[in-house]
């Protein structure tokens, strides 16, 4: 990170078409939709990780996609498998034996924990999250279902009920049987306890909800390691331990959302879970899996997916169709050669080392959490009272817009930056946001 900030300067040009494809947009495509900026961002194309607006503007890509874009845009790789097995059949129902869905599945059995060996494969985290539910109910013959708070599941009715942070909840959100039990936000702990000597408390109350709020048999708990929309919130070491053993004593099993965590985003591991040393019942997975394909998984033990063969008929039209599955056997690939959880991990280092050096600088970084290439920022307007600074983010977006690098944002109080590059991304990738950031930080607190 250069000690000058003002070196860096600004470099878009006006977003003419990018606009007149946004009001395009906004008069044909539901208003309800949220777009990023004042100006949105039309993107036009990609390579690596940088994409180009439809008025040539090129941006560096650090939120890639929404953690889709786990090896970078265009990789020669993913587009050569695409276009060969495009060339020979782009569509099959699982009807039929799919060759690469076979492979996909071996392939997930190896590189997901222990005793996770049989998978099935949908269109979307949404879809996957669904059929984990309905396989933990299945299995366990149990109805209640927890969820932690400030988790986004999905966008179906029973993921949005799932999903615990009204921002993202409509009035018709009611599936039946869904409870909400704490997270570990141990910079807003609940609790208003301190990590050094609480003991978890908020996994411990886990078993107090049960006995409260339900029936006392319940089919499971759904828990994202490091949650996404919720602004990267880093549960303690022993959490989801706790987690785990209070879900098993009451009947249910533990379900881990990799959507965004998984496939090496958070270092060390191919999944976040790892980090906790629980080897879940059953993991769900999407949007890095294909890198932008639209796929998405839950894996599982035999025991739990045989629990499905009754009466009923289960089949997906798209589920597993050749060409998302070539998509995500060559993501894959590439992210064992390129980008394996060693390379995140030291990437997610030299990241996490410029975030911390700009919270020295800023007062207005309240906190810096994540793992791997999975980072937080937490903006507030006090660092004592911790009050939450929307306004300021919002800036700070516009900012680093202006000087071409594009950044995430979540958080249940909207002021959580999120950063997440593609996890090809090099040191002068990481060199160049940092500054960016550095001087965005720095034109927004001044303006304060």
């Amino acid at each position: 990170m250069t000690q000058k900030p003002q070196d860096v300067t600004f470099a878009i040009k006006p977003n003419q078409k990018s606009r007149a494809i946004a009001d395009k947009q906004k008069k044909h495509i539901w208003s309800a939709v949220s777009l990023f900026y004042k100006d949105p961002v039309a993107i036009d194309k990609g390579e690596g990780l940088y994409v180009w607006d439809a008025d040539g503007n090129q941006y560096l890509d650090f939120f890639g996609g929404i953690l889709t874009t786990s090896v970078g845009y265009n990789h020669p790789k993913i587009v050569k498998r695409i276009a060969e097995q495009a060339a020979k059949v782009m569509h099959t129902s699982t009807l039929y034996p799919i060759k690469n869905m076979a492979d996909l599945g071996e392939k997930m059995a190896e590189i997901t924990p222990d005793g996770l060996d049989t998978s099935f494969f949908t269109n979307s985290g949404t879809e996957a999250n669904e059929m984990a539910v309905l396989a933990a109910r299945e299995y366990t013959g149990n109805h209640d279902f927890f969820a932690l708070r400030h988790a986004y599941s999905g966008s179906s009715n029973l993921t949005k009920t799932m999903t615990a942070q009204h921002t993202w909840r409509f009035n018709s959100n009611d599936a039946s049987g869904i409870k909400y039990t704490m997270n570990a936000y141990c910079y807003r702990c609940p609790l208003k306890l301190k990590p050094e000597s609480c003991g978890t408390a908020c996994a411990q109350d886990f078993e107090n909800a049960v006995k409260t709020m339900s029936s006392g048999r319940i089919a499971g708990i759904l828990c994202e390691p490091i949650q996404g929309v919720g602004g990267f919130i880093t549960p303690p070491p022993d959490f989801f331990k706790i987690i785990a053993e209070i879900v098993r004593q009451y009947g249910g099993v533990f379900i881990a959302d990799e959507v965004q965590g998984g496939f090496g985003r958070t270092g060390k591991h191919w999944f976040s879970i790892s980090h906790w040393g629980v080897n879940p019942d059953i993991m769900t997975m999407a949007k890095g899996i294909a890198n932008g394909m639209p796929m998405g998984n839950t894996i599982t033990r035999a025991e739990i997916s045989d629990c499905l063969k009754s009466e009923a008929l289960l089949l997906s039209t798209y589920g597993g169709n050749p060409l998302a599955t070539a998509a995500s056997l060559a993501t894959i690939e590439v992210l064992e050669e390129e980008a394996g959880p060693e390379h995140v991990e030291k990437m997610g280092n030299l990241l996490r080392k410029g975030l911390e050096k700009l919270y020295e600088k800023y007062s207005l970084i309240g906190e810096v959490r994540g793992k791997g290439l999975m980072q937080a920022v937490e903006l507030v307007k006090d660092r004592q009272t911790k009050e939450p600074a929307v306004a300021e983010l919002m800036h700070l977006f516009e900012e680093t817009k202006a000087r071409g690098l594009l950044i995430g944002k979540g958080g249940l109080l909207g002021n959580t930056v999120r950063i997440t590059p593609p996890m090809t991304c090099n040191e002068d990738h990481i060199a160049k946001a940092l500054d960016i950031l550095d001087v965005s930080f720095a034109a927004v607190q001044k303006a304060r």
